[in-house]
């Protein structure tokens, strides 16, 4: 498509240079910073938008922010209006409830983008700070009950007023902090960073021309539109649903359910949580921008990866979502364990697509924010935020992927090296858990084991997760993957399981070790159907026990790790009756 004011060359130019802008943003955001988690663990996320708030480009990072910067800038426009932006000024919030984030860890930073006097866009910044104040150390407790426990909530103020720092707001932030200096180091990295995006736009803007590049965004996202609308007309008209659980929220509460309805008519596609359990009395409900973002990542990855992540594709899909449920909450409902919730989410709207294009969807992964947090007095008081990273579902054309972040997280594996090197901690073991991963013709990726064990003279651990009771399912004849925990002083006298999966304020002596065991994922089709020989390279590689070979897979190995071919076809047809 063409026309007077720009060619489809020139769109695809600017569009890639505006992803560059934004992937350099990414750059200097993560040189810049203080903690580990953002300069490391990578927990952050940079994008442009043009100047209606649309979002034009946004760098490869984190899934679950997909939804989050773009609610800020609509807010900001909704309230301030385009003619009352000034150059020079640059905006804050974290508060999920008015559009900035989806918790309060995640603090988000936008500036107005001006060009030759006049409003052109905007460039923005999200990172997960380690620590916002509230009832925990790391302010990510998923036992809270309201939001007011979390940390502080920071309305949409300006940050920066005519090119100065606004130093009240900044001391605000960080006196409500455990690591004040950690947080004024990781914000002026965000003001960096969307300084960075600016200049970069408007030197874009003097290249081409405003014209031209308001022409070239709007081909993009027309494309990106576009690009969804034929995806969704390949797939057969009809309505696709899937169900799924969480673990309890509460002693003694039902498990909430997760109901989604995907619905394809033509070229039209919507999503209905009709269904849906109660909001949740701990933190891990949805906000809207969360749950947008989450229904985004699911359609892009299993209809069309290439369709391009911004407002045209966001625009082409409707969402609907009961109010008062877990996935459209009332405030102050607690929401900092929010990605337990959104995992699952994004579980049932692969299970439901798998009704419609088998082939494309992956069996149950590990999907659970398995997030720990550990705290306390070093040479100074440290937080350490991690994730841990779990099994991959296995695919109708290979297995799994072993201790990977799947749907809306992307951070990175925090380096052994690093963690002993800031904090007072020692990596005791460090390994996959075999047989975590569901047995099939194509094996489940495998969970994680991590021992941490304290070196300070205590420190507090908090953590949540979620698939410690319902396991990741197996599809197409596949098997469950393992379900995950925490164990506290592994291999003591005093060895016990942390029951929930949420917990804080578990008070941690010198040398105590805590055990985090990631789950693992689903396998795709037969067991039976699997290569003999594939299975006795899992056991001599320590994926899968021989014992789980015979009685999953109906593989028997010799004593030096052979297959015993006679055997293993009398196994396998008495299963069938042979």
């Amino acid at each position: 498509m063409t026309d007077n004011v720009v060619d489809q060359v020139s769109v695809q130019v600017i569009g890639n240079a505006m992803l560059s802008i934004a992937e350099e943003m990414g750059a200097v955001l993560r040189r810049a910073s203080y903690s580990t988690n953002i300069k490391e663990r990578v927990d952050c996320s940079t994008a442009l938008f043009d100047a209606q708030g649309r979002l034009v480009a946004q760098a490869e990072h984190i899934p679950i922010h997909m939804g989050s910067m773009k609610g800020l800038v609509q807010a900001l426009l909704d309230r301030d209006g385009a003619t009352r932006l000034r150059p020079g000024d640059v905006y804050i919030t974290n508060d999920p409830y008015t559009g900035g984030g989806t918790h309060l860890p995640d603090i988000t930073v936008v500036a107005p983008v001006f060009h030759e006097g006049g409003l052109i866009g905007f460039s923005a910044t999200i990172a997960h700070h380690s620590d916002v104040g509230g009832h925990v150390p790391g302010s990510n407790s998923g036992d809270s009950t309201s939001i007011f426990q979390e940390g502080l909530r920071i309305p949409l103020v300006r940050f920066m007023i005519g090119g100065a720092l606004n130093e009240e707001v900044l001391a605000f932030i960080t006196l409500n902090s455990r690591l004040p200096e950690e947080r004024r180091g990781d914000l002026l990295a965000q003001l960096a960073a969307v300084h960075t995006g600016g200049q970069r736009f408007a030197e874009l803007h003097g290249k081409y021309g405003g014209t031209v590049i308001d022409a070239a965004c709007g081909h993009l996202l027309d494309y990106a539109r576009r690009k969804l609308e034929v995806a969704v007309a390949a797939i057969p008209d009809g309505t696709y649903t899937a169900a799924d659980r969480l673990d309890s929220d509460a002693p003694g509460q039902e498990p909430i359910l997760i109901q989604a309805a995907i619905t394809v008519a033509g070229e039209d596609l919507s999503v209905d949580f009709a269904g849906t359990g109660r909001q949740a009395d701990v933190a891990i409900n949805v906000v809207r921008s969360a749950l947008e973002a989450t229904v985004y990542y699911a359609l892009k990855a299993v209809l069309d990866p290439g369709i391009p992540a911004n407002g045209g594709f966001f625009d082409a899909v409707r969402i609907e979502a009961p109010l008062g449920s877990i996935v459209n909450p009332r405030p102050p409902a607690a929401v900092a364990a929010r990605t337990d919730a959104c995992q699952r989410v994004a579980d049932v709207l692969l299970a439901a697509l798998a009704e419609a294009v088998p082939c494309r969807v992956p069996a149950g992964s590990h999907s659970s924010i398995t997030y720990v947090t550990f705290a306390g007095p070093g040479e100074e008081f440290f937080v350490y935020p991690e994730v841990i990273a779990g099994g991959a579902g296995a695919r109708s054309d290979r297995d799994g992927l072993d201790a990977v972040q799947v749907h809306v997280t992307n951070s990175s594996n925090l380096p052994i090296e690093a963690l002993e090197l800031e904090y007072p901690l020692r990596v005791d073991t460090y390994e996959l858990i075999a047989d975590s991963g569901g047995a099939g013709e194509h094996r489940g990726g495998l969970g994680v084991r991590r021992d941490i064990r304290v070196l300070s003279a205590r420190a507090d651990f908090s953590a949540h997760a979620d698939r410690q009771t319902f396991p990741p399912r197996g599809l197409a004849g596949g098997k469950d993957g393992s379900t995950g925990r925490f164990i506290l002083r592994p291999g003591t006298g005093d060895e016990h399981t942390l029951a929930g999966g949420r917990v804080s304020g578990v008070d941690l002596a010198h040398g105590d070790v805590v055990r985090v065991e990631s789950p693992g994922s689903g396998g795709y089709g037969d067991p039976f159907a699997r290569p003999a020989e594939l299975v006795a390279r899992d056991v001599a590689q320590g994926r899968v026990g021989a014992g789980s070979a015979r009685r999953d897979y109906g593989v028997v190995l010799t004593d030096s790790g052979a297959v015993d071919a006679e055997a293993t076809a009398r196994a396998r047809r008495a299963r069938d009756g042979g």
